[in-house]
């Protein structure tokens, strides 16, 4: 079950709506939606949804939906706009469903192409991170990549440059010349990114500060990195 708010629902398999009946009036549209669509919906009690999200946080309405099944590294590639810049972001060991939340809503903010993610990863788009990216889970498209060094030839030969992003070693991110196609390529919380990922980039960036504190977590950090690409667009 995927709590279900504001996301554009039209953009998910939807198998059954339970919400609340103070809800209905709000939600006439969506409940217009599931008719049209044959998808069925029950108003339930407070407590059904807490059970059924597991949570308090369901503001009144959760979604049964299929588990969306992430998208082959050659089919993304062979899809992307010709001629446009283009970012996207390599997952290193991402695994706190609240960050990667975070890091979907930035990414929709900033028009990211793709989250890719490695063979192993186990990250999907959980209630917790759908909740925390409040509707950009909806909109960037996830990955799966193949081996990590052929993964990273098929980007390069897409025109891609990898930059490695790193706590400390790094160039400064707001003085750097950003490519038009980038890879950001993020690592996990606390551990940071492997070193020999790091080691096989194009580039290193750090994002300079004050020292009060070692660095920005993951999910801030990607804001800062976005941000600064798309401002020199």
């Amino acid at each position: 079950f995927v709590n279900f708010a504001t996301a554009r629902f039209a953009a998910q398999a939807i198998r059954k709506v339970y919400l609340t009946e103070s809800r209905i009036q709000a939600l006439k549209p969506l409940l217009a939606w599931c008719v049209k669509q044959r998808v069925g919906y029950r108003v339930v009690e407070e407590g059904d949804l807490d059970r059924l999200a597991a949570s308090t946080h369901h503001e009144g309405i959760v979604a049964d939906v299929r588990k969306v099944e992430p998208l082959p590294m050659f089919d993304w590639l062979r899809a992307l706009p010709e001629g446009k810049p283009v970012a996207a972001l390599w997952l290193d060991g991402v695994g706190n469903p609240h960050n990667f939340g975070a890091i979907l809503r930035s990414a929709a903010h900033f028009g990211v192409a793709g989250i890719l993610l490695p063979r192993d990863s186990t990250l999907a788009i959980s209630g917790a991170a759908a909740r925390v990216a409040e509707g950009g889970a909806e909109q960037v498209p996830l990955v799966r990549m193949g081996q990590a060094d052929n993964a990273a030839a098929q980007l390069r030969n897409a025109g891609f440059s990898l930059a490695a992003t790193v706590v400390r070693g790094g160039d400064d991110l707001f003085a750097a010349k950003l490519p038009q196609r980038l890879v950001y390529v993020m690592g996990a919380e606390g551990a940071g990114m492997d070193a020999r990922l790091a080691d096989a980039c194009d580039m290193r960036l750090s994002i300079p500060g004050s020292g009060a504190v070692e660095s920005l977590n993951v999910a801030a950090a990607t804001a800062v990195f976005l941000a600064q690409w798309a401002q020199r667009l």
